[in-house]
């Protein structure tokens, strides 16, 4: 299963679950449909990072399926 780590796997209009920068010391996740990518390489040890279409930034930890 897709985990977010991998630029091919995700694309706008997609649900995902993403840790927001002030969330990842807890590690709470946020849904939210992707709106744009921002990570430019083809893979992120630690998530490809998005923007949700409500305008939040962060990295896909889960695509939700």
């Amino acid at each position: 299963m897709p985990d977010g780590r991998i630029r091919h796997d995700i694309r706008p209009g997609i649900e995902v679950s993403i840790v927001l920068k002030q969330d990842q010391r807890t590690g709470k996740l946020t849904r939210g449909i992707v709106k744009d990518i921002l990570t430019n390489s083809v893979s992120h040890p630690h998530g490809i990072k998005v923007r949700l279409v409500d305008g939040q930034v962060g990295r896909v930890q889960n695509i939700e399926e």
